[in-house]
């Protein structure tokens, strides 16, 4: 149980999707394009750009492979909290909140440190996160109740198999009636030996 406690820790969860983002950017080499303005910091187009890589695609100089690698990344590392967690709600915000974080920041630092590259491509850029978010919502929930469907049978069975495990020990004593939630020697009630009873009664 601490283990899983462990597990669904939203900060573990975040820590783990980011770092699963930042394997897939390095071994595929990623790496989104910006034109920054000719006054940004070094150290500030880094940062830019760096946040850039996890969220940002673009179909014109590299091609749909921009558009997948983005959406293949996300899709992937957004089955963590649906494996994880047995809610639709928990897993879409969570998946959410980790989708949140690099597009808050880079669309702020770009349209501060760069108002000129966020005038010209901002809206584009910020309309094509948005859809993004939208689908990564509906396969959150779609992929959580689908798992919850698929799953419940076998819930429902190992319910059925523990209620059954319960009804075998249930008893009652022969001499005042009482019921039992298990197989006593001796009835609380009356006193009397119940085990020895059964055993000679068979």
């Amino acid at each position: 149980m601490k283990n899983l406690g462990f597990l669904k820790n939203r900060f573990i969860i975040f820590i783990f999707q980011m770092f699963l983002l930042s394997t897939f950017i390095f071994i595929f080499t990623y790496k989104f394009e910006i034109n920054f303005d000719s006054e940004i910091s070094k150290e500030r187009q880094e940062i830019i750009q760096f946040l850039a890589n996890y969220i940002i695609f673009n179909i014109e100089t590299k091609g749909l492979y921009s558009l997948y690698f983005i959406y293949f990344s996300w899709l992937i590392v957004a089955l963590i909290p649906v494996l994880i967690f047995n809610d639709y709600k928990e897993a879409y915000s969570m998946n959410l909140t980790t989708f949140f974080f690099p597009n808050f920041f880079f669309f702020i630092f770009l349209s501060r440190y760069s108002p000129v590259y966020y005038k010209a491509y901002g809206l584009t850029l910020f309309a094509q996160t948005i859809i993004l978010g939208i689908i990564l919502t509906i396969y959150s929930i779609g992929l959580s109740l689908l798992m919850k469907r698929i799953l419940k049978p076998k819930e429902e069975s190992q319910l059925e198999d523990f209620k059954l495990i319960v009804s075998k020990n249930i008893s009652k004593c022969p001499y005042c009636g009482t019921e039992f939630d298990s197989i006593p020697t001796y009835c609380y009630n009356c006193s009397k030996e119940i085990i020895k009873l059964e055993s000679s009664e068979e």
